[in-house]
């Protein structure tokens, strides 16, 4: 598990550092005082957790995990924090833990461990299951490179070859909530790890090619500024 750390005091951020890191299985991928700089690390980084103060200088805790939440991130959230004001907005964030300060180490330890435990139960969600009359298709979903609807049909595009279905892209979509997809225009779903590059098309849209295909995309200029503020 990849792990991001942000707290404004220094002592605090080194307890946290000194406890996350001797987890078994878990990486600190960064650890800093500004929420800002967290910020920046998790568009140029991808982490699987954030643990994070609340109340901070300019950009808060709470603001952090609210942009988490609000781009459908694939980032889950412990607050770590000496107030107890933000608990009930938290959990409308769906974070996984509000823990009080000053905590004990098992405290962190369990939570983090509880969020490991889910994680690996989880791991089915990794796949994409689709059902045709009278078969049902199992794809890995990073194997997806990106998805096309045309007319009534959907086509998926893999690295091993071509899948159809009548699945609509807004059905499809809610089985891709990974940071890894974006609902780049209204016929395609790319995910943006294979993309190789973006060749003005229009105005207001792009071609998207993609490593190793021939096949190709398409994306509006707002999904490209949307990408270049939110992930590059």
């Amino acid at each position: 598990m990849r792990v991001g750390l942000v707290d404004d005091r220094f002592i605090d951020l080194d307890k946290l550092n000194g406890i996350v890191a001797g987890i078994p299985e878990v990486e600190v991928i960064f650890s800093t005082l500004s929420a800002e700089e967290a910020y920046e690390q998790i568009k140029k980084q991808t982490i699987d957790l954030l643990i994070a103060d609340i109340e901070m200088p300019n950009l808060s805790g709470y603001e952090l995990a609210d942009i988490i939440h609000s781009h459908a991130l694939n980032i889950s959230v412990i607050f770590v924090t000496a107030s107890s004001g933000y608990a009930v907005h938290a959990f409308e964030l769906n974070v996984h833990d509000y823990i009080m300060k000053p905590y004990q180490k098992d405290r962190l330890v369990k939570s983090v461990e509880r969020l490991l435990e889910k994680s690996r139960s989880s791991e089915m969600v990794g796949r994409l299951y689709l059902k045709q009359k009278n078969e049902i298709h199992i794809i890995q979903k990073q194997d997806i490179i990106f998805i096309e609807r045309s007319g009534r049909s959907t086509t998926i595009y893999t690295k091993t070859g071509q899948i159809k279905t009548y699945q609509t892209l807004n059905e499809l979509e809610g089985e891709l909530r990974e940071r890894d997809f974006l609902r780049s225009h209204r016929s395609f779903i790319i995910n943006i790890h294979h993309v190789k590059n973006f060749s003005l098309y229009a105005k207001n849209s792009y071609i998207v090619t993609f490593e190793g295909m021939e096949e190709q995309a398409m994306i509006t200029k707002e999904k490209v500024d949307f990408l270049q503020t939110n992930y590059f």
